[in-house]
């Protein structure tokens, strides 16, 4: 009946008996009346028209029609056939809604003016909305007071300052909560704020059927009061209590009297609890009721014979590591870049050669003839002692040589050997040369020193023996 029309489409037999009356709301649904109808136009749901209001008029949405209305009245004791209900004038116009909207943004601007002068005048009130009508004629302030409050003078401050008709209508603090609005601890928006028209008393033995820890701050709502959905399952665990017996807080047994706990209306049981242990017995409703019954006999059982409670919610697996990468781990990256980097190695053996000779080197890349060692080519020797050893030597300009042709005479020549590679790598090698083009002249004169050896640097390794064939 609160939140839908349920004889909205039902069709009716008699159209002269259907009810005439409408309930329209105003303000998004803070504040809702009845009208009468007195055309023979049908209103629907949603639908914004404009009724009489004080010296003037008012726009509200119709939120009912039909038989569900007279349900309504009846429900709030509203007569039908009242001469001082207000009519429908109209269905609203543009200029009604025009003006509607002009009003409706003055009400955050009287809020913060009346709120201050309300404080200037000392009065323990709070203003919690102002509701002014669609033509502009009437306000109304909705406060909330703990005592009685004397706003007589404040009225006057309010007609001089709005120029309207002032109305004070005092609201409880559940009233206010639906004004603001809010999210509840369920996570959806709060019911006094959505649907909820009526706000019945809630106490604390509510929370006491339903087996709930009468917690204060669990309890309350926004409004600092109880929550109004406790309520809602009243009714539902009124009627499952019936079965359970009536005086079995205590039950006796022949060790110790058991105390009962807590009450379980899904399963039927009742938990008891011994003095000298913390644990919970659960109880059929059979068993209790033979306990009581050996009691009022003047007998005491041994045992409480509590029954093994089984969850039916099947056990939870934690789920095991997934690594969502795909199965890769440090090692295989590892292996990986180690295999690029041993085929770019083999790159560079298989086409080097002597055709990075005429690169330019930094001082930082190492002296002359210090070249990576390549697969049949000792390395260069430095005689220890020589001048120069820890100096940069600049490379001389590469120049072409021909497969017969050799490096000068020298110390080196004999530490070097013979060229091994074969004739298809040297002209590659020259073509490589002659595509670079002329080399830039270095800053120092090519020396001929004799090459030595560092200190950390391998001696050259003799290739290994051929195998028979």
């Amino acid at each position: 009946m609160n939140v839908h029309d349920w004889l909205m489409n039902l069709p009716f037999s008699d159209p002269e008996s259907s009810c005439k009356v409408v309930e329209v709301s105003f303000n998004h649904g803070s504040r809702k009346d009845f009208y009468r109808n007195p055309t023979l136009q049908f209103f629907e749901k949603g639908e914004l028209v404009t009724v009489e209001g004080v010296s003037g008029f008012d726009v509200g949405e119709v939120t009912l029609s039909g038989e569900m209305v007279r349900l309504q009245m009846k429900k709030k004791k509203v007569d039908e056939f009242s001469s001082e209900m207000k009519k429908i004038l109209r269905r609203s116009t543009e200029t009604d809604v025009n003006k509607l909207n002009e009003n409706k943004a003055r009400e955050k601007e009287a809020l913060v003016r009346s709120r201050a002068m309300a404080r200037q005048l000392n009065l323990q009130m709070k203003l919690a909305e102002v509701e002014i009508q669609a033509d502009g004629k009437k306000a109304t302030f909705y406060y909330t007071a703990d005592d009685r409050v004397d706003f007589r003078e404040l009225i006057r401050s309010y007609a001089g300052e709005f120029k309207v008709k002032v109305e004070m209508r005092q609201i409880g603090a559940r009233q206010e909560a639906g004004k603001v609005g809010g999210i509840g601890s369920c996570g959806r928006e709060l019911c006094c704020s959505t649907w909820l028209t009526d706000f019945k008393s809630v106490n604390t033995t509510a929370a006491r059927y339903q087996n709930l820890s009468i917690n204060q701050t669990k309890l309350s709502g926004q409004c600092g009061r109880l929550k109004c959905c406790l309520n809602y399952e009243l009714d539902t665990y009124l009627d499952a209590l019936q079965h359970f017996p009536d005086n079995a807080d205590v039950i006796q047994t022949a060790k110790s009297p058991a105390y009962l706990v807590k009450k379980d209306i899904f399963k039927n049981l009742m938990w008891y609890t011994l003095p000298e242990s913390s644990k919970h017995y659960p109880l059929t409703i059979t068993r209790v009721k033979e306990i009581q019954r050996m009691n009022a006999e003047g007998k005491k059982p041994e045992d409480l014979e509590p029954v093994e409670v089984i969850s039916s919610k099947p056990k939870e697996v934690e789920p095991e590591f997934v690594d969502v990468v795909g199965q890769t781990s440090l090692r295989s990256l590892d292996k990986g870049r180690r295999n690029e980097r041993q085929q770019s190695a083999g790159n560079d053996r298989r086409g080097g050669g002597d055709n990075r000779g005429g690169e330019r080197r930094g001082p930082d890349q190492g002296a002359r003839g210090q070249r990576p060692p390549h697969a049949g080519k000792p390395q260069q020797q430095r005689a220890p002692g020589t001048e120069g050893d820890n100096k940069p030597q600049a490379r001389p300009p590469q120049q072409q040589r021909g497969p017969d042709q050799g490096r000068p005479a020298g110390p080196s020549q004999r530490n070097r050997g013979q060229d091994n590679r074969s004739p298809d790598n040297r002209s590659q090698d020259q073509n490589a040369q002659q595509n670079r083009g002329p080399q830039r002249p270095q800053n120092r004169p090519p020396q001929n020193r004799p090459p030595q050896q560092r200190p950390n640097q391998r001696p050259p390794q003799a290739p290994p023996p051929a195998e028979p064939k």
